[in-house]
């Protein structure tokens, strides 16, 4: 007789450890049924990472299933555990009919990582259990002490459990506990208890082959052949006496009245019954746990060799009294069996989660590969210290499940402090998805109202998000030109005034506070104009606020009887907040399909979710590199971008530096400097090139091989098209978040930003009182510069100025940088062509002079952006702030003070911060004739390095 089919007679069920979809497909699992009398089916994560991972016959349900729409990897794979576990249960089904629901289930586990969480492993068992919708099922729950009161409200519920990872006699008299009172309940509850069933799977092998191991550690110290005659023997005498122990749990009057109606015993299930150690018997751990209401699952080679030479006789409650005593005398040696399976209950879990972690990598490999252009990709090539150090650091944000702790807000991650609270940008794609309506209402409207012209007022996290749709995506067919001022420079200002007709023009004042200076003072002057030409009854509705709920811009807005009041989130702070209405609501204004764009994103939501492993996760691959180089020196992530991605370096700029800027560290963006050869950089860069597919710049992928070639670490992420803009929004949030852990920062405060607004206030309010800002002097004047700093720098400059001059002072000021610096040039001065056209031919001669980086601002937005690094970062900046004589200025209505002195308090109370902050600071004061003043200094600098 074939021995498998043998062990029915005595009571055991035959169940098979291993599920795969050919194998179903195929008819193997029901021959199995037919000619082995198997009667059920176990599954875990390991066994579905080797079906789904290896091979192909998982591709087209993929296919399928993605062509429906994009899902996450861990839906994916539910998606497709969820068919084949019906499939099973439906080839099992007619065992279950016939033997009246005491055999014939399939177990599905709930996942590993909530194995020390009790209210998340209810949740998910009961939504397996009405998502597999099979009678059949035994939804799998460790029986850890957060699982077992899952499993009692489970069985309360009358839905089927199979205990895991037991190893200890007393857990599983805990468990059995669990099980007879879930049972209680739910007879009380009017439930039918004889179709519950429950089975506890007693782990064994994996006993031995700890003990083994202990054993022979003490024999090579000392030899004992009584000691030595235990090894093989342990794992099978703790399971007889668990079997005895559920002999008697499962008798006496309290399960006698369960068993009156109808109830079912809950049966050891022995697992891990494949035999670890080649040097015994393949089947022993079958042949030796035979008995009534038990069941062995096996892996196949088990099974196969069961079925080839195993003997079938009952053997469980042979040698009960030699079990205690090989149970005793190990307790004698000195070998504590409670520590090894509580030791074997937590490695369980952390097998189980790094199964998991290869299944969930697996698919989403899977997944990248099917959604080909609809993901944007990223490479690395990295120097092999770097290279491991970032190796290094996914292992640990993976073995320690950092990516789930990341999106359950967990602060800890990082300092602890109030993290947790800002982190609503994880779900704001999902959210916003579900308001497109009304912005595709809103856009109609502006349509319909023939604005030609959108001009967005904000500052910071409110315009540069906005403008980088405005400069990508440019003027959209039949749709207002989207415009972005974020600059009290009295020449900007005007610039844009002249590029508008105000009865034409839609504003959009964005502030999420609602007491930014910037925004609220260019709302007066534009409401000004736009009532001088609509009249002030019409001008309110020519007006738009996206504001937090409650702000001074809200009630504002509400007095002025604005267009609309778009709220954002307080819980997204503003260099978070492009993917919310504070970047939607322009970007729908300029005429983009926010639900295309939104779907697109979604995507890259999905690919760096809590159920991608790291290294398959491409924000936290990106944080990991970014983290780990600015940990090994290399702090300047230099970012070169496609000409038709120009803009995004400008919102980068912001993301990196305030995030990750304070506290003496941080990461310094550097945007927009020209590629040059190998020989000009040193050993603290990182460069990301972001590429776009559809419009690359040759010279651009020159530079960046040449670079690579000389060993600079180089990333690279394609873009498929501008549609799929939103996903890098999203890979770069998740990646600063995480280089932000790394470094041991909070990526979500700005501590040193309120430094300089509070500079600039207190200038703005003396000017209101006396009329005129305090006076200054400048230590020096000549070419038709002045220069201006604070004593201690005057100093420093003066003890190194071979000369008193322009020359002399620079060459001081530009002698203080060193290897691993970088220069900023911070212009209070108009932002347009021809400025920026001769910074950056300053910037590039003092990154080829100096070898170092160099990075531009214009004043007063980098204020809101890089202005955090600047002064709370490393102290690794030598900076140059340019400023300027206005030549025309601009009254602020119902204030007393200018644009112009606002932008010189502004500069002024940068310039005081970064002094007090100890930075290397030199102020060069340029007069009215701004060009000529810089051809000055772009000369001087030259004479200078030359």
């Amino acid at each position: 007789m074939n021995p498998l089919k043998a062990l029915a007679d005595l009571g055991q069920a035959a169940w098979l450890d291993f599920v795969a979809r050919g194998f179903i497909a195929e008819g193997k699992l029901k021959r199995l049924v037919v000619d082995d009398g198997l009667t059920g089916v176990t599954s875990n994560p390991a066994i579905f990472e080797k079906a789904i991972g290896h091979g192909a016959d998982y591709e087209s349900a993929m296919k399928a299933a993605l062509a429906k729409g994009d899902r996450s990897p861990g839906d994916l794979y539910e998606v497709l555990a969820i068919d084949d576990i019906r499939a099973a249960a439906d080839v099992l089904r007619p065992v279950y009919d016939a033997q009246s629901g005491r055999d014939g289930y399939v177990s599905l586990e709930v996942s590993p990582y909530l194995a020390l969480q009790t209210d998340a492993t209810i949740a998910e068992a009961e939504r397996l259990w009405k998502a597999v919708d099979r009678p059949n099922l035994m939804v799998k729950v460790p029986g850890t002490s957060a699982g077992l009161p899952a499993i009692r409200r489970l069985i309360g519920q009358g839905i089927n459990i199979n205990v895991t990872l037991l190893f200890a006699q007393s857990v599983y008299r805990d468990v059995a506990e669990a099980y007879i009172a879930g049972l209680e309940d739910f007879a009380k509850s009017g439930g039918d208890v004889s179709r519950v069933a429950s089975v506890a799977s007693f782990f064994v092998s994996r006993i031995d082959a700890v003990v083994d191991k202990q054993i022979d550690e003490r024999l090579k110290a000392k030899p004992d052949g009584e000691l030595a005659a235990l090894k093989g023997k342990v794992a099978i005498a703790n399971a007889k006496l668990a079997y005895r122990d559920s002999t008697h749990l499962f008798a006496g009057k309290r399960w006698e009245a369960l068993l009156a109606k109808g109830a079912r015993p809950q049966r050891l299930l022995w697992a891990s019954t494949g035999t670890k150690n080649p040097a015994y018997r393949d089947v022993l751990y079958v042949e030796e746990l035979i008995g009534k209401d038990t069941v062995n699952t096996m892996p196949p080679a088990t099974m196969d060799a069961f079925r080839d030479h195993g003997k079938a006789r009952a053997t469980i409650q042979e040698g009960l009294d030699e079990a205690e005593h090989v149970l005793d005398r190990l307790a004698k040696s000195g070998i504590s069996l409670d520590k090894i399976t509580t030791d074997l209950v937590e490695d369980g879990v952390r097998l189980f989660a790094d199964a998991a972690d290869q299944l969930l990598g697996a698919v989403a490999r899977k997944r990248a590969e099917l959604l080909g252009p609809r993901l944007n990709g990223m490479s690395a090539a990295l120097p092999p210290e770097l290279d491991g150090a970032v190796k290094t650091a996914l292992e640990d944000w993976r073995s320690d499940g950092k990516i789930r702790r990341l999106w359950a807000r967990d602060a800890s991650l990082w300092t602890g402090h109030d993290e947790a609270k800002w982190l609503d940008w994880l779900d704001i794609v999902d959210a916003e998805r579900h308001g497109v309506a009304e912005l595709r209402d809103f856009a109609a409207g502006v349509l319909k109202d023939g604005f030609t012209h959108v001009l967005l007022l904000g500052m910071g996290g409110s315009s540069l998000g906005p403008e980088v749709f405005a400069e990508t995506f440019g003027r959209q067919p039949g749709a207002p030109e989207l415009l972005v001022l974020d600059s009290t420079d009295p020449a900007q200002i005007r610039t844009f005034e002249a590029r508008i007709d105000p009865k034409k023009t839609l504003f959009i004042v964005a502030s999420k506070s609602g007491s930014t200076l910037e925004p609220n003072i260019l709302k007066q002057y534009f409401f000004a104009l736009a009532t001088d030409a609509v009249g002030a009854a019409k001008a309110g509705p020519h007006f738009v606020a996206i504001t937090d709920p409650g702000s001074k811009m809200q009630q504002v807005a509400e007095a002025d009887r604005f267009r609309k009041i778009f709220f954002g989130k307080p819980s997204i702070g503003g260099r978070y907040s492009v993917l919310s209405r504070f970047g939607l609501v322009p970007a729908a204004a300029m005429g983009l399909d926010i639900g295309r764009f939104l779907d697109a994103t979604a995507t890259m939501v999905r690919s760096c979710g809590a159920d991608v492993p790291p290294a398959e996760n491409p924000g936290v691959q990106l944080g990991a590199i970014m983290g780990g180089a600015a940990l090994a020196g290399r702090d300047k992530v230099t970012i070169v971008a496609s000409p038709g991605l120009h803009d995004l370096g400008a919102w980068l700029e912001q993301l990196i530096a305030e995030s990750t800027g304070k506290q003496g560290k941080g990461i310094i963006p550097v945007d927009l400097e020209p590629l040059g050869p190998p020989a000009v950089y040193g050993k603290d860069r990182l460069f990301v090139y972001l590429r776009l597919d559809t419009g690359p710049d040759a010279a651009q992928d020159s530079g960046l091989a040449a670079l690579q070639d000389a060993g600079q670490p180089v990333v690279r992420i394609a873009v498929r098209t501008i549609a799929e803009l939103g996903q890098e929004f999203f890979r770069w949030e998740i990646a600063t978040a995480v280089a932000g852990a790394l470094i041991g920062i909070n990526p979500f405060d700005q501590p040193d930003v309120e430094a300089s607004k509070i500079k600039t206030r207190e200038l703005t309010d003396r000017y209101e009182k006396e009329g005129k800002l305090p006076p200054e002097t400048p230590f020096f004047e000549g070419d038709g510069i002045a220069l201006f700093s604070d004593p201690r720098n005057v100093a420093a400059l003066d003890a190194v100025s071979k000369t008193p001059s322009l020359a002399g002072y620079l060459a001081a000021h530009l002698s203080r940088v060193g290897p691993g610096d970088y220069v900023a040039l911070l212009a209070y001065i108009e932002r347009n062509k021809l400025h920026q056209d001769a910074l950056r031919r300053i910037r590039t001669m003092l990154r080829d002079g100096k070898r170092v980086a160099t990075c531009v601002g214009f004043g007063p937005r980098f204020l809101h952006s890089t202005g955090q690094a600047y002064k709370g970062g490393p102290n690794s900046g030598v900076f140059l702030q340019i400023t300027c004589e206005d030549a025309t200025d601009l009254p602020v209505p119902g204030q007393s003070y200018t644009f112009g002195i606002v932008e010189a308090a502004q500069a002024r109370g940068d310039f005081e911060v970064l002094a007090e902050r100890g930075r290397r600071a030199l102020r060069i004061h340029l007069g009215t004739h701004v060009a000529a003043g810089l051809t000055q200094l772009e000369t001087t600098i030259r004479q200078i390095l030359a």
